[in-house]
């Protein structure tokens, strides 16, 4: 009996891990590059440059492009999630309580991948950032970042996102542009684990807390294609249970090795936004 209770508990928690984190784990993964199953230690994305056209005499040779690629190695790092269940909990089939823990592993592994695509998108040059002139998100901001995907020839294939924290939403909110129906459509673009989003400028907008914010209160949003970043798992999550006597308890651990890179900083721009206290 309690071989199959031990069992049964085992494999409940594992599934309600799994798709925690897919329902709620990370909102940043949806959109990057991403590569599962990696065998190794990294994961190799291929940046491939622009392609030109040009005429060739008859019967001559077609030219070649001669595409340059550029191989970005992403290292992966091992990450853990873990907490105990106690038995009395577990024979008293307490639903709540079980769901409660492989929430908070799959929100724990979740926040680390987004952590990790940020960081990446974090490291985008100068020429990539748009400065915050000591004020919030505006839509001058966003024009400026508009004109910097465009001149870098980032495709407009419904593939962009943006991504700008909570306070930057509440400025955009009071955009009519980004606000109304008119401008942005009454659909709704959400999208797993996003919440609200909005589809403006032919872009998915979203909010995250996790966005980084410096000592001088500048919080930094990202305006992406999803070509520009790369995601790579060797191991989306495994579970691993095993039951100490000596606790009268089970150790769940919820492990996971991932990593991300920066793949072509064109196609990202970094909006720099006050958020000084009033």
């Amino acid at each position: 009996m309690a071989t199959s209770i031990d069992n049964a508990f085992i494999k409940q928690f594992e599934r309600e891990v799994h798709e925690a984190y897919q329902r709620f784990g990370s909102k940043m993964r949806p959109t990057v590059r991403t590569i599962g199953n990696v065998n190794g230690s990294s994961a190799i994305f291929q940046k491939v440059g622009k392609g030109a056209a040009s005429t060739k005499s008859a019967h001559g040779m077609v030219p070649v492009m001669n595409l340059s690629h550029t191989a970005i190695e992403v290292a992966l790092q091992d990450y853990y999630a873990g907490d105990w269940v106690d038995r009395l909990d577990e024979m008293k089939v307490n639903i709540d309580e079980r769901q409660v823990i492989a929430n908070a592993g799959a929100y724990a592994l979740g926040r680390k991948t987004d952590e990790l695509i940020i960081t990446a998108m974090n490291g985008v040059s100068a020429g990539q950032k748009i400065a915050d002139s000591n004020v919030g998100m505006t839509k001058d901001k966003i024009l400026s970042a508009y004109e910097l995907l465009g001149a870098a020839d980032v495709p407009d294939d419904g593939q962009r996102f943006g991504v700008v924290g909570w306070k930057q939403w509440s400025e955009l909110l009071k955009l009519p542009e980004f606000a109304s129906a008119d401008y942005v459509g009454t659909e709704d673009p959400a999208w797993r684990g996003t919440g609200q989003a909005k589809f403006w400028l032919g872009t998915y907008w979203f909010q995250h807390s996790g966005l980084p914010r410096d000592g001088n209160d500048i919080r930094s949003c990202f305006w992406y294609h999803r070509n520009a970043l790369g995601h790579a798992a060797n191991s989306d999550i495994q579970t691993d249970i095993t039951w100490h006597g000596d606790r009268a308890a089970h150790f769940v651990n919820n492990m996971m090795s991932q990593g991300a890179a920066l793949i072509d900083e064109s196609g990202i721009v970094s909006i720099g936004c006050d958020e000084t206290p009033d």
